[in-house]
């Protein structure tokens, strides 16, 4: 329990004047030679300090609880300072974590959509070539069935130029070997086997 401020100020004025006391014995102690002039120094003094003290005291008894309400004051204005600055620290380190989240979720979904656009990527390259493969057989396919119709047409031709070709050293040979003679006996047996057929 703390003592009221009033008994406080009396302990101080009585260790004051408990002090002036103990300064004026030491003082008339010393006499001897000029011991009146002593005395009167003494007194002077004894009052001067005894004006002093009244008035230290005084001023102690007027003027403690403003400087007790100035100082309590203070100190409340510091603990609330001290106070909001630990709520303004809490909530700028909660804003800070919220921050800090927020930016690793962010960082996480723009790796995830890295990530997503890459093996799109991955699979769209890889329908394109397999596209560009397709391609490519069907190309082949149609060129070799068009070289194969090509090469038909063209052997069917060759066929078609090697048959007349040949009919026609057939003929040019046969005009050349073939007298009128043989000629005329080729045409008695051909009637002479349509004859006997008939």
């Amino acid at each position: 329990m703390k003592p009221s401020t009033r008994s406080v100020h009396f302990s101080f004025l009585l260790s004051l004047l408990i002090v002036l006391v103990s300064v004026c014995v030491a003082f008339a102690s010393g006499g001897g030679e000029g011991g009146h002039e002593n005395a009167d120094q003494l007194k002077g003094f004894a009052f001067k300090t005894l004006n002093a003290v009244l008035i230290i005291g005084f001023l102690v008894w007027m003027l403690a609880p403003k400087i007790k309400e100035f100082f309590s004051g203070r100190r409340q204005e510091i603990k609330e300072s001290l106070e909001t600055t630990a709520v303004q620290k809490a909530e700028a380190e909660k804003q800070y974590r919220e921050y800090a989240e927020k930016i690793d979720k962010a960082s996480l979904e723009i790796d995830g959509i890295f990530d997503m656009i890459k093996a799109q990527g991955v699979v769209e390259k890889q329908k394109i070539i397999e596209d560009a493969n397709k391609v490519a057989k069907k190309m082949k396919e149609d060129a070799q069935a068009r070289l194969d119709q090509e090469l038909k047409k063209a052997s069917t031709q060759l066929r078609s130029e090697a048959v007349a070709l040949s009919v026609q050293m057939a003929e040019e040979i046969l005009k050349k070997n073939i007298t009128t003679q043989d000629h005329e006996t080729m045409v008695k047996e051909y009637m002479d086997k349509v004859v006997n057929k008939n």
